[in-house]
């Protein structure tokens, strides 16, 4: 009796998951950070001291809890997303300290005044961020509760605007919720659940959005009855900018809806309609409204009131021409002159100690983040997931470029705040948010697929498994 030989069976080691990378790149955020924090206390005579280390270390071991909360939960996550927002962090941190000592609100025993409230705002957003990973086991669920994000988030978005002005008002805009002891800005929060409201309505209702209606200049425009959703989210981006008085908040979610509507149907007829709509908003806002009326008069020329309305645009850009191209260096420089410069100026503060080439390199931390997370929309198997994930990277990228041609006078002013480096409890908290929701994404459309081929053979019919890594 012959016996026929027997095919190898080819056992595939495990697919590698980057999460010893991302360990590695978080040590290295965790020493720039350390070093930048350094510099600081060196360049104004602080002199260096043990509570350096000790925050250094409690820095670190945070992000370590993070980075083991992934690699227990999402183990195939993007291992870039974690590390490049811990040194955007870090170095908001480290300037907000700057700040801090400019304007003399250091303590006996810690950083600061406001940089001790931001850390612990980063500790929570960072136990926020480990639970969303941990508890959110796929991200498909949040279409299941897409009309309930909407609903909540349009509350949150409308209860400043209900409030007293004693408990919602701060700086002239109604975008606060006033509580003893600390506030907290819903629009931070509306933004994310708005997202998941879009892309699962975006999901179940394509083809309402994709019938073609007329012909016209080479696109193919919408049924007027279709263009309801579009008018709703014109009303209320409308509604924002009059009756709160939040420039930023309005530009930034109408905005990300026409992005998720330009993606989910590949038409460029909706955002053509939908800036139209906008741009017409805009102007009677203008001519109605004197608040929007001052802010794009100091856009067009702050040095009219160089004392008064124009003050904040004029110290950032002489924060921006004293940095020059390589900055005066950490600690070296007067970032304090600029008003708000924690908050919505802190690329100013930047500018004028890192330069031209520091805050190049900032933005391009930024530029990794929205790349990667556009890459994990391409990669994701499911429909909804690629809407939410481009949808959550290009709110980073929108809100980047409104704060950054506000304070560059690009664009008129709008208030917002940077991700991850302003000081800010709501901001920080909603970033890390949504962070973990981006990562969440990234495990699913990073992980391989099992496969079971079809029994055309006796060694396919056991089970012999095909994995591929998309």
């Amino acid at each position: 009796m012959t016996t026929q030989p027997q095919s190898p069976v080819a056992v595939m080691p495990p697919l590698p998951n980057r999460r010893n990378a991302e360990l590695i790149l978080l040590g290295f955020a965790t020493a720039i950070t350390a070093l930048a924090l350094l510099l600081v206390e060196v360049n104004q005579d602080q002199g260096p001291h043990w509570d350096l280390a000790q925050y250094t270390v409690a820095y670190l071991a945070l992000f370590a809890g993070a980075h083991l909360a992934i690699r227990r939960f999402a183990p195939y996550a993007d291992p870039l997303l974690l590390p490049v927002v811990a040194l955007l962090n870090g170095l908001g941190l480290v300037m907000i300290h700057r700040l801090d000592i400019a304007e003399g609100e250091l303590t006996a025993d810690g950083l600061g005044g406001t940089a001790n409230q931001q850390t612990l705002w980063t500790l929570l957003g960072v136990v926020g961020f480990s639970l969303i990973v941990i508890f959110l086991r796929d991200h498909r669920l949040l279409a299941r509760y897409g009309y309930v994000c909407g609903l909540t988030g349009l509350v949150l978005l409308a209860i400043p605007a209900v409030l007293p002005r004693s408990m919602s008002e701060q700086n002239g805009a109604k975008i606060w919720i006033e509580l003893p002891g600390f506030s907290i800005q819903p629009a931070e929060f509306s933004k994310i659940l708005l997202l998941i409201f879009f892309a699962a309505v975006l999901v179940s209702k394509r083809s309402l959005f994709t019938s073609a209606g007329k012909h016209f200049l080479g696109m193919d425009l919408p049924r007027p009855r279709d263009l309801a959703p579009l008018l709703a989210a014109w009303v209320a981006s409308v509604g924002v900018m009059i009756f709160e008085k939040d420039l930023g908040t309005s530009l930034l979610l109408y905005a990300s809806f026409l992005v998720l509507l330009y993606v989910a149907t590949d038409r460029f007829s909706w955002v053509v309609i939908g800036l139209a709509l906008f741009a017409a908003g805009s102007i009677a806002a203008y001519h109605l409204f004197g608040h929007v009326r001052v802010r794009v008069q100091t856009w067009l020329d702050p040095f009219a009131d160089p004392e008064g309305a124009g003050y904040q645009m004029t110290q950032s850009l002489f924060s921006f021409a004293t940095g020059g191209i390589f900055g005066t260096g950490l600690g070296n420089g007067q970032p304090g002159t600029v008003p708000a410069a924690s908050t919505d100026f802190i690329i100013a503060a930047v500018g004028e100690e890192l330069g031209l080439v520091g805050l190049a390199a900032v933005l391009m931390l930024y530029t990794i983040v929205i790349i990667r997370g556009l890459r994990t929309a391409i990669a994701v198997r499911d429909s909804f997931g690629k809407l939410l994930a481009a949808g959550l990277a290009s709110t980073l990228a929108i809100q980047l470029f409104i704060v950054v041609g506000g304070v560059t006078k690009l664009i008129p002013l709008t208030g917002l705040t940077t991700p991850w480096m302003s000081y800010g409890g709501s901001s920080l908290l909603a970033n890390y948010l949504l962070l973990a929701i981006l990562v969440r994404i990234s495990h699913a459309a990073r992980r391989p697929i099992v496969t079971t081929p079809q029994a055309s053979t006796p060694l396919a019919a056991a089970g012999t498994e095909v994995i591929e890594k998309v």
